[in-house]
């Protein structure tokens, strides 16, 4: 399933946070969603906590009594919880709706890369240098990447990166590529004045085929935004230029955590050495608006995963994924 909430947008200008808890108003659309396809979203008025999920504890009671809620009320995005949340229930004046919960994956950076690779499975780290080598072989002898730091360097990488984005299925899709805006370039180019912002791209024969965009906050690199052309899938670019980062992310020494931010998927739980149980959590005023909404909104979502089971007890799945990938 799909992140039914709008994607992270790792804010690559945001400078770091101060002690304590920390939370912004702003409007949140609720995305609507069967299966991958998006139907239509609906804006809040919401306190949306923005603290590090490493600084908060396991009860969400406790960080919304130390939120002020606006219009609509409180979002604790990415909130460690004890164990997993009903997803529907009432508290006080307010409906708490927990839409998505996930294990949020993280590396720790501390000692070597070759460290960092001694936790695989032989299997695995077979596995991970073939595919690096092979994408070597492919370019000739090693790898063609290069590091993004400076904001001459980043402003190129920006521009390189987009090339890219637009090809994915994720920006055509899902709204969830690099971001096409001025002011997200500028937040990035203000980033590289600090040393705050770490961008990678991979290329082959001059073209870039993939790319990862790393905001940096107060020692956590986080996983901003990840993307490869499509015509390139056979070679794993994606999986290559992670590893490729990683290992260069391990030498600087600069961060002691990479985070893969919210929701789940193949490629973060391969690569982490932790996780800890999170969730969204929406804290709705009792409104008949509200409580239509997050009816509405969890009924679809039951339907699209019982849509994706059938599908996939027929083996219709992955098919139906690639041909709405190619249309989109």
């Amino acid at each position: 399933m799909s992140d039914p909430i709008e994607p992270v947008r790792v804010d690559p200008g945001r400078p770091p946070e101060a002690p304590g808890v920390d939370a912004t108003a702003r409007t949140v659309r609720l995305k609507f969603l069967l299966g991958e396809l998006p139907l239509f979203s609906v804006g809040f008025e919401l306190c949306v906590l923005s603290t590090h999920f490493t600084r908060l504890g396991h009860d969400p009671e406790e960080t919304r009594d130390a939120l002020e809620p606006t219009a609509d009320g409180i979002l604790l995005r990415s909130h460690p919880v004890a164990e997993r949340l009903p997803r529907v229930s009432r508290k006080g004046e307010f409906v708490r709706y927990v839409p998505s919960q996930y294990e949020r994956r993280y590396i720790d950076l501390d000692g070597t890369f070759e460290d960092y690779l001694k936790r695989f499975s032989s299997k695995s780290r077979s596995t991970l240098r073939r595919k690096v080598r092979k994408f070597g072989q492919l370019c000739g002898g090693e790898p063609d990447w290069r590091t993004y730091r400076t904001p001459r360097e980043t402003e190129e990488f920006y521009r390189l990166a987009r090339d890219v984005s637009r090809k994915t299925y994720q920006e055509r899709l899902l709204d969830a590529g690099l971001p096409e805006s001025d002011e997200f370039r500028k937040k990035m180019l203000a980033a590289a004045e600090r040393d705050d912002t770490r961008g990678y791209l991979l290329f082959h024969e001059s073209k870039p085929v993939a790319y990862l965009h790393c905001p940096i906050h107060s020692g956590v690199a986080f996983y901003g935004h990840l993307g490869y052309d499509p015509e390139y899938a056979k070679w794993s670019p994606g999986t290559v230029l992670q590893h490729l980062a990683l290992e260069q992310l391990f030498a600087e020494g600069n961060a002691r955590m990479f985070d893969f931010t919210e929701g789940e998927g193949r490629h973060k739980s391969f690569f982490a050495t932790h996780s800890a149980l999170c969730a969204d959590i929406y804290y709705l005023r009792r409104s008949l608006r509200n409580r239509l909404l997050v009816r509405l909104h969890s009924g679809l979502e039951a339907f699209s995963r019982a849509l994706v089971h059938l599908l996939n007890r027929l083996g219709l799945k992955e098919r139906i994924k690639r041909l709405i990938r190619r249309k989109s």
